[in-house]
């Protein structure tokens, strides 16, 4: 056994280089040589700058990417939460895994690979370009009991750092986050409550466009199973395993690994911005692989953006989940990393550099 075979050895591995510092400085060096009004691409040039510190080097390549497609279901679908039931989860996998789904397409167009990821998806048989992460075929119902035990919920979080490090060995420079799993805004809102500590109805939305009453249930179904498993927000691995999912945890360890191997990782929406607070709960230096793609239209998603610290490259109001906010964003990562790398600089225009102005 390793010290990447434990979350506690997981977490103690993650740790600030001094190198990130002076491979930041370097990055904006870069920029400030591209000739362009210093800080004109505003956030794209953080996230490259940020992204030159966490891989310690300004020589980003970011040409190999891929999106960890997380698929499991919810028990607590049983309590009318969502408009569809469990066999939509099964279906959508299943297109992702025949290249078929929404994510795929737009990821064709950003020319990244889409990984989809087996956590637990219920009655899900085998399939070619499918990985196989089962934990359980689906989750207990939050209502009336945990949603896994712990040592599930430690299984998902070391079983998301290990599919970076695979995608890591095979070259990849970027990573994005997506989820497929009927019910889990209600198992993502639940979680961001505990956690930030705030009204249930405040950071509940509706999901796939539940009617008033579906949002009623929905709310009283939190309100319950917070109640029943009195989940410890001190305890970010108590709450997964609580009022979590199987995709929830195994995301957290995305954003665990993402700082681990020094990866990029692009969060989505709502439910992978809770995964990231639990990650960042769990070990505030993993902040430093997150990069914010989008601000979800779900209610708690600003206000999770603003916990983690985060700026969103896009706001469009969207909320199709799987990954599609993560994957939108790649292109806008491109375009800046073009020029970043290759864009016509001062020196060989002749003009004379721009240098900041005070006042």
């Amino acid at each position: 056994m390793t010290k990447n075979d434990t979350l506690g050895g997981v977490l103690a591995a993650i740790r600030p280089d001094p190198r990130e510092g002076a491979a930041r400085r370097a990055a904006h060096e870069k920029w400030a040589s591209v000739a362009k009004p210093l800080g004109s691409l505003g956030l794209l040039e953080t996230a490259l700058e940020d992204a030159a510190a966490l891989t310690l080097s300004p020589e980003l390549d970011l040409s190999r990417r891929a999106l960890l497609l997380l698929c499991a279901d919810n028990g607590v679908v049983a309590q009318g939460v969502a408009q569809s039931d469990h066999t939509v989860t099964a279906a959508v996998t299943r297109n992702a895994a025949l290249g078929r789904s929404s994510v795929c397409r737009m990821a064709q167009v950003a020319n990244c690979r889409v990984v989809p990821v087996d956590m637990g998806v219920i009655g899900m048989p085998p399939m070619d370009n499918l990985l196989d992460r089962r934990l359980g075929d689906g989750t207990g119902d939050i209502t009336q009991g945990p949603a896994m035990s712990r040592e599930q919920a430690e299984r998902a979080i070391l079983t998301g750092v290990e599919l970076v490090r695979a995608e890591k060995e095979a070259g990849a420079g970027l990573l994005a986050t997506g989820e497929m799993g009927i019910g889990n805004t209600t198992t993502s809102s639940a979680v961001a409550c505990v956690l930030l500590g705030r009204p249930i109805p405040e950071l509940t939305g509706r999901g796939s466009g539940l009617s008033d009453e579906g949002l009623r249930r929905k709310i009283r179904a939190i309100e319950t199973a917070i109640a029943v498993n009195r989940p410890d927000p001190a305890d970010p691995v108590d709450v997964l395993a609580k009022v979590g999912g199987f995709d929830l945890a195994g995301m957290c360890g995305i954003f665990l690994g993402g700082a681990l191997y020094r990866v990029p990782v692009l969060m989505d929406g709502l439910i992978s911005t809770v995964a990231a607070l639990c990650a960042v709960r769990l070990c505030p230096e993993s902040g430093k692989a997150m990069f914010a793609s989008h601000v979800s239209a779900e209610p708690a998603g600003r206000l999770l953006l603003e916990a983690l610290g985060k700026r969103p490259l896009i706001t469009a109001d969207m909320r199709l989940g799987e990954g599609t906010g993560a994957v939108a964003a790649i292109p806008l990562l491109d375009m800046a990393l073009a020029l970043y790398q290759d864009g016509t600089t001062f020196e060989s225009t002749g003009i004379e550099a721009y240098t900041p102005q005070g006042g």
